[in-house]
């Protein structure tokens, strides 16, 4: 595949000029590479110097696209990782896969995690063992995986049974929630380095001496990293903005008073001042054109339903499981029900702090009401 200059060229001939691609388009953004099945032991050229890696993953994303960038430092030639997948089997023998075949001698220089979730940095640790290289993250991305690895009690601690409760959970799916155990993050990411690199909000982090400036967002985890290739115009955009779906936004128990719906609407605004023309790579999805246009449909999606939630409300006081047929399209199961559960009381809690929702506690349940 061939690539003229991206900067400034909204044009699809500007970031694809391989005659195979079948751009298509759809709800204003434009898919320049169409949308192509990516087998997980064949790297997937997006331009010269970067490839796309896509793994499976269980769930309803179906996958997680990890990013390989050119890159050299002081042993020699290799390539930076911009996340990794799961701890799980199959990302394992796709890894051990590529380093056989497509990636046979290629080492990797640097290991990068957008944000702390398991599907991006859970064979984070194995890597940066395996090829003697750096962690690079946000300190507060890092400090959060940490703190979650290092909880390793068996039990389910009473503050989320409570945490549960305050969102609306009856008794059997509280036992259900109770039954999977604690210390889940733990068995699905490999040990994190005992150090890292850290990167923030405008720094320069230089990848096979090009510069990308990293960018953070906040709502969907404290201190998200994406990263921008100002010249070539790329944005590798984690969870941070994709294609097709809005990214989990919770209130979580570790931070019960918090406004992450908040965080994630500021970040919205802030991304808005980056270039529409962007050629967007995203945690799930395929690369996209049109970065202002998802970013108005995201606001929009959230804003919409906090208006619905507010007359919803009015009509009479309602716990966060209440909620979920105004917010969500699809039934809730128990599989989601954690992250169900979180999204409702992040929208809740939005309204509260905007003053359109007052909280009233009883038995331990939180009730939302107008004011």
């Amino acid at each position: 595949m061939s690539s003229s200059t991206l900067n400034g060229d909204s044009s699809i001939t500007a970031f694809v000029a391989d005659e195979s691609f079948v751009p298509t388009s759809h709800k204003g953004l434009t898919y320049p590479f169409g949308h192509p099945v990516v087998e997980p032991d064949v790297p997937f050229d997006i331009v010269p110097g970067l490839k796309l890696v896509r793994l499976t993953v269980p769930g309803p994303l179906k996958h997680i696209n990890c990013w390989l960038i050119d890159d050299h430092d002081d042993r020699g030639p290799g390539v930076a990782l911009v996340d990794t997948g799961m701890n799980l089997p199959d990302a394992r023998t796709a890894w051990k896969a590529l380093s056989k075949g497509a990636l046979a001698g290629v080492r990797i220089t640097k290991v990068i995690g957008t944000h702390f979730h398991p599907d991006h940095i859970g064979l984070a640790g194995w890597m940066c063992d395996h090829h003697d290289c750096p962690l690079v993250m946000t300190r507060g991305e890092w400090l959060t995986a940490r703190m979650l690895a290092a909880d390793a009690r068996d039990v389910v601690p009473d503050e989320m049974t409570a945490f549960w409760r305050a969102g609306g959970w009856d008794d059997a799916q509280v036992a259900h929630g109770t039954a999977r155990g604690w210390s889940g993050f733990r068995r699905i990411i490999t040990p994190l380095p005992l150090g890292f690199r850290r990167i923030a909000d405008g720094d320069t982090l230089m990848i096979g001496g090009r510069p990308w400036r990293i960018v953070t967002g906040s709502g969907h985890s404290p201190e998200h990293a994406c990263l921008l290739d100002e010249e070539r115009g790329i944005l590798i955009s984690g969870d941070q903005v994709l294609p097709r779906i809005s990214s989990n936004v919770s209130l979580s128990v570790t931070e019960p008073d918090a406004d992450p719906l908040g965080e994630w609407l500021d970040s919205i605004a802030k991304l808005k001042r980056l270039p529409h023309h962007l050629l967007v790579l995203p945690g799930h999805g395929d690369p996209f054109i049109g970065l202002h246009v998802r970013l108005d449909a995201l606001d929009r999606e959230h804003r919409d339903r906090l208006d619905e939630l507010a007359v919803f409300i009015a009509e009479a006081p309602r716990r966060a499981v209440d909620c979920f047929g105004r917010l969500f399209r699809r039934a809730i199961g128990p599989e989601v029900l954690g992250m169900a559960t979180g999204e409702a009381l992040a929208h809740l809690r939005r309204l509260e702090v905007e003053g359109r929702a007052v909280k009233d506690v009883a038995d331990g349940v939180w009730w939302y009401r107008a004011p």
